[in-house]
C-alpha cells in the first residue's frame, strides 16, 4: 500500500474517533433518562401553580418564556344579530305612475307602536297616500318623505301604498324603514325601484359602408388581392412559348441527337412599384382600425367614477340612497339620511343596512365610515353619538357573522354650515368601499 494512502486512512480514523468522543458527553445517562432532574425544595408558604399554568418561579425569570396553556382556547364565532320584531317589505307596482306597496309585519307576541318613513326620490312628490300617512320633512326639506304612525297588533301585517309624480321613463328608488316611536333606531328597512314599461326600441339605421372600418379594410384587402392576381396572370400570358431548336442539316436521323443546352428562364416576380402601394394600403387600414377602436374604448372610460379600484381590494361602487352597493365583503344600503343643524354644525343620522355576503365573520371600524363635504373634507362617525343612537351598544366592537344582516344608525357630526354631500362606507382598510350621494 502506498504511503500516501496509509496516511489518509489513519487521518480519517483519527477524525472519526474524535467525533465520537465529542458526542459522548451530550448523551443522557441511564439514570437521567429514567428520572427527571431533582428540583430544589420550594420554600414554605410558596403557592403551587395549578396544572396547565406556568409557575410563579418561571414567570419571575425574565429571560425564560412562559409555558403554553394545556389546551388552546378556541376562537369564538360571531353570533348573528337577532331578528327584529318588525320587518318591512317594499315592492313596486306595475302602473303607469310610480306606485309602491309597503308591508309592515309584527312577528312579536304583543302590540308595537312604530313610525314608518318612506324616502322620496329627489324631484318627486306624493300624490296618493293610504292609511293616514302624511308628507313630512327630512332635514329641513319639505316633502322629502312620507310618515305613518302605526300601532301594529301582535302577529299582524299592515299594507301601505304610495303613488308619486315623476318624469316618465326614469327608474325611481324609494326605500322605507320602520323606526321605534320617537327615535332614530330602525327595526328594519327595505327598498324597491319602480321602472316604467320599456317602449319598443326603434331599429337604428346601419351606418354607410364608408363609415364601417371593418368593411373598408376588407374591401381594400380584396381589391389589393385582385390587383396582384390580375397582374400576375397578365404577365404569365405575355411570356412567349419556347419552341424546340431545329435539327441541323434539315433532315432527321434514326438516332436522335442530344438536345442542345437551353438557357434557364428567370422566374418573374411582382414588381416593387406594385407591392409597395398594396402593402402601404393594408398597413394604413390596419392602423386606422386599431386607432379608431382604441379611441372609442378610451372615450367610454368614466374618469369621474369614485372610488377607483386601482390600489384597493374589490371594485368600488357609487349610487344613490336606497340602492344596494356591493364592495369587497359587505353590501351597504343607505336608506335614509337626516341632518339637523345645531350651533354651527350638522348632526346627520344615516340609516344603513350592512349585509355580510361572505361565509366568514368580518370586522369593520367606525373611523373608516366617512361623510364628505362639498370641498372634499370629511369626518368619521361620531362614536359617542352613534353609541347613544344604538342604545349604548358599540356596533363596531364585534365582527359581523357570515351571511348576516343588520340595520343601524350611524351618526356624523359635521362642522360648518353645509351638510355632507356623500357618504363613504367600507368593510376594511384596503377595501374599495362604496359612495352614496346625499341629496
Amino acid at each position: 500500500m502506498p504511503a500516501s494512502t496509509r496516511h489518509h486512512r489513519a487521518l480519517a480514523v483519527l477524525v472519526y474517533c474524535l467525533g465520537i468522543l465529542a458526542a459522548v458527553p451530550a448523551l443522557p445517562g441511564p439514570a437521567a433518562a429514567q428520572q427527571p432532574a431533582a428540583r430544589p425544595p420550594a420554600p414554605p408558604g410558596a403557592a403551587t401553580a395549578p396544572a396547565g399554568q406556568p409557575s410563579a418561579e418561571a414567570s419571575e425569570e425574565p429571560g425564560r418564556p412562559s409555558a403554553p396553556p394545556a389546551l388552546p382556547s378556541p376562537t369564538q364565532a360571531a353570533v348573528p344579530p337577532p331578528k327584529p320584531p318588525i320587518t318591512v317589505q317594499v315592492a313596486p307596482e306595475n302602473t303607469p305612475a310610480p306606485r309602491y306597496r309597503i308591508q309592515v309585519r309584527n312577528d312579536g307576541s304583543r302590540p308595537i307602536a312604530t313610525t314608518v318613513r318612506q324616502e322620496l326620490p329627489p324631484g318627486t312628490s306624493a300624490t296618493s297616500i293610504t292609511d293616514g300617512g302624511r308628507p313630512s320633512h327630512n332635514g329641513g326639506n319639505a316633502g322629502t318623505e312620507v310618515t305613518w304612525n302605526l300601532r301594529l297588533p301582535a302577529r299582524s301585517t299592515t299594507t301601505l301604498r304610495t303613488e308619486l309624480t315623476a318624469p316618465p321613463g326614469e327608474p325611481l328608488t324609494a326605500p322605507a324603514c320602520a323606526f321605534a316611536t320617537g327615535g332614530e333606531r330602525p327595526y328594519d328597512c327595505a327598498t324597491a325601484t319602480w321602472q316604467s314599461e320599456p317602449a319598443p326600441a326603434a331599429a337604428e339605421p346601419e351606418p354607410p359602408v364608408w363609415q364601417q372600418p371593418a368593411a373598408l379594410l376588407t374591401g381594400l384587402g380584396g381589391l389589393a388581392a385582385l390587383a396582384v392576381g390580375g397582374w400576375w396572370t397578365w404577365q404569365r400570358r405575355r411570356r412567349p412559348a419556347q419552341l424546340p431548336p431545329p435539327h441541323q442539316g434539315g433532315r432527321g436521323t434514326v438516332y436522335p441527337r442530344p438536345a442542345a443546352p437551353t438557357t434557364p428562364t428567370r422566374r418573374r416576380r411582382p414588381s416593387t412599384w406594385l407591392l409597395v402601394p398594396v402593402a402601404a394600403v393594408v398597413l394604413a387600414g390596419t392602423v386606422g382600425t386599431a386607432t379608431w377602436t382604441a379611441t372609442r374604448k378610451a372615450a367610454a372610460v368614466d374618469t369621474d367614477s369614485h372610488p377607483t379600484s386601482g390600489a384597493w381590494i374589490g371594485t368600488g361602487a357609487a349610487g344613490a340612497i336606497g340602492e344596494p352597493l356591493r364592495e369587497a365583503a359587505f353590501e351597504f344600503t343607505v336608506y335614509r339620511v337626516s341632518c339637523q343643524p345645531a350651533s354651527g354644525a350638522h348632526t346627520c343620522a344615516a340609516t344603513v343596512g350592512v349585509h355580510n355576503l361572505t361565509p366568514e365573520q368580518q370586522s369593520w371600524h367606525g373611523p373608516l365610515q366617512r361623510a364628505y363635504l362639498a370641498d372634499g373634507d370629511f369626518v368619521s362617525t361620531d362614536e359617542q353619538e352613534t353609541r347613544r343612537a344604538n342604545q349604548g351598544r358599540d356596533v363596531f366592537a364585534k365582527p359581523l357573522a357570515g351571511g348576516s344582516r343588520m340595520v343601524l344608525p350611524l351618526v356624523f357630526t359635521v362642522h360648518g354650515q353645509q351638510p355632507p354631500t356623500q357618504l363613504e362606507l367600507r368593510s376594511g382598510v384596503f377595501s374599495a368601499g362604496v359612495r352614496v350621494d346625499v341629496p
